[in-house]
């Protein structure tokens, strides 16, 4: 049991030391990655959108 705990604390601590080398994105590259994020999300649904729509035209055509 004791093995348990002395793994866990050394887990803990190893994520400490990971996180330490992590490289965080600056508040200006963030906001660029979010504004991509949004922009691309429009974008497909309004494409898939205009699909469906299309595709249903379509269908309605085709069967009367």
């Amino acid at each position: 049991m004791a093995s348990i705990v002395k793994g866990t604390g050394k887990f803990f601590k190893n994520i400490g030391t990971e996180m330490k080398k992590v490289s965080w994105p600056t508040r200006k590259e963030m906001v660029n990655y979010t504004i991509m994020v949004i922009v691309t999300v429009v974008f497909l649904t309004v494409f898939f959108t205009v699909v469906d729509l299309g595709i249903s035209r379509l269908l309605k055509l085709i069967t009367g």
